[in-house]
């Protein structure tokens, strides 16, 4: 039967219970909930390159087109670059740490003050470089070429 009255339930009776150890308790259970959905996302797979190389660039969201057409005109020219676009911000991918390591360098480019690349240096400990627009404008392709010229150097 459901019980209205609260938001802390007893984790074995679903009785309200607001005690710190049952606290504790349903934090883990719902956290655990969350992550437990990456059992049931695709493995992160490397939208135009190879896994592992010299310059990853790691997108999400709006970036898809300017990323993908900068890495590939890099790509054209001989560079080892190579383009991963996230679509399962979180959980992530389980692979994604380990795709991630397997490249020298990383490129985020974010329409925003850098959350994502700082989500992938926390998560899986990788030295992720941003390239921070928040002007309102989509990145030009210029942009993005011009930053993985640079992170090759």
């Amino acid at each position: 039967m459901h019980r209205f009255g609260g938001i802390e339930k007893a984790v074995d009776t679903g009785h309200i219970d607001y005690a710190p150890a049952n606290h504790q308790a349903m934090t883990q259970i719902r956290r655990d909930k969350v992550l437990g959905i990456a059992d049931h996302i695709p493995e992160q797979a490397v939208t135009l390159g190879d896994p592992g190389g010299k310059l990853a660039v790691v997108g999400w969201g709006s970036t898809f087109g300017p990323i993908h057409q900068a890495v590939r005109r890099a790509r054209a020219r001989g560079d080892d670059v190579h383009h991963i676009h996230i679509r399962h911000v979180w959980p992530m991918p389980r692979n994604l740490g380990g795709l991630l390591k397997s490249y020298d360098r990383i490129l985020v480019p974010e329409m925003n003050t850098g959350q994502l690349k700082t989500v992938l240096r926390d998560q899986y400990l990788v030295d992720a470089r941003p390239l921070n627009k928040v002007s309102g404008q989509p990145f030009r392709i210029a942009e993005i070429e011009a930053a993985i010229e640079s992170a090759l150097v």
